[in-house]
């Protein structure tokens, strides 16, 4: 399993007031904090909308891909001028973080963008909202396929997300139970096989403190069950490190050790 760090986000208020001070001690702390907790992946997000990621978000990219060694580094944003200059900072082919049927208004823009740069592209299941079906989540995902297959960027650099909404959220238990059969439809009906994401953090939001980080470990081996590629998770949280020990250990990933386990 891929494991992408979503630490660095809007709801992480240190880091907010990192990169709104411009504190490169604390952006590479935290690489290297992530890169200790054995993320693949980070995810760098500076806005919810994309508002000033021209300016902050290179400049918090190049610092944090230097401090995190070899890991892919995963831009998040919904500005494209903000992906093109964090293109020009980046030292691998990066994962660009998402594309839907709605967002970026531009899409064909997106797709050229991650065609020259030969990046790795989230083709997420949502159409302003997330559908409640898992038909409707599929034929998102059917749909935006086809075109990123007609810009000529292959499956095996595309990730297909089903959409995690919050659990306390209306009809949130039937979104869990759609990206699940959504999962396994995937790895049933596209070939060549294209890998699949989700971002397990977003299940929790708005759930009381105590249950947050249950209900986000307890997500991450469900959908695990269904053959997941990549996870957005915290990677700092004890519950989900040994969680995905534990998934990397059953699919012989790696070598189990409970002395590594214990440590």
């Amino acid at each position: 399993m891929i494991v992408i760090a979503d630490n660095l986000n809007t709801r992480n208020k240190a880091y907010m007031s990192a990169l709104d001070g411009r504190d490169e001690k604390y952006l590479r702390s935290m690489a290297g904090k992530l890169a200790s907790a054995h993320a693949d992946v980070i995810n760098v997000q500076c806005s919810l909308d994309g508002a000033g990621d021209e300016e902050r978000l290179p400049w918090a990219i190049e610092v944090i891909e230097k401090a995190a060694g070899d890991l892919v580094i995963s831009i998040d944003s919904r500005n494209l001028e903000a992906v093109r200059k964090s293109l020009s900072v980046v030292r691998k082919p990066p994962l660009i973080n998402y594309m839907s049927e709605t967002e970026p208004v531009d899409r064909g823009e997106l797709f050229s963008i991650v065609q020259r740069a030969k990046a790795y592209l989230v083709l997420r299941a949502s159409r302003g909202t997330v559908p409640t079906s898992f038909e409707a989540k599929l034929q998102i995902l059917e749909g935006l396929l086809e075109e990123a297959n007609r810009s000529d960027i292959p499956n095996e650099r595309l990730f297909l997300d089903p959409s995690i909404i919050h659990l306390g959220r209306g009809a949130g238990q039937d979104h869990i139970v759609n990206s699940h059969e959504c999962l396994l439809a995937i790895r049933e009906m596209v070939d060549p096989p294209a890998s699949t994401i989700a971002w397990i953090s977003n299940i929790s939001s708005g759930l009381p403190r105590k249950t947050k980080k249950a209900a986000e470990t307890s997500l991450l081996i469900y959908l695990a069950g269904a053959g997941l590629d990549a996870a957005m998770v915290d990677v700092l949280d004890p519950g989900i490190q040994k969680a995905l020990y534990f998934i990397k250990s059953f699919r012989d990933e790696i070598v189990f050790s409970p002395s590594e386990l214990t440590a």
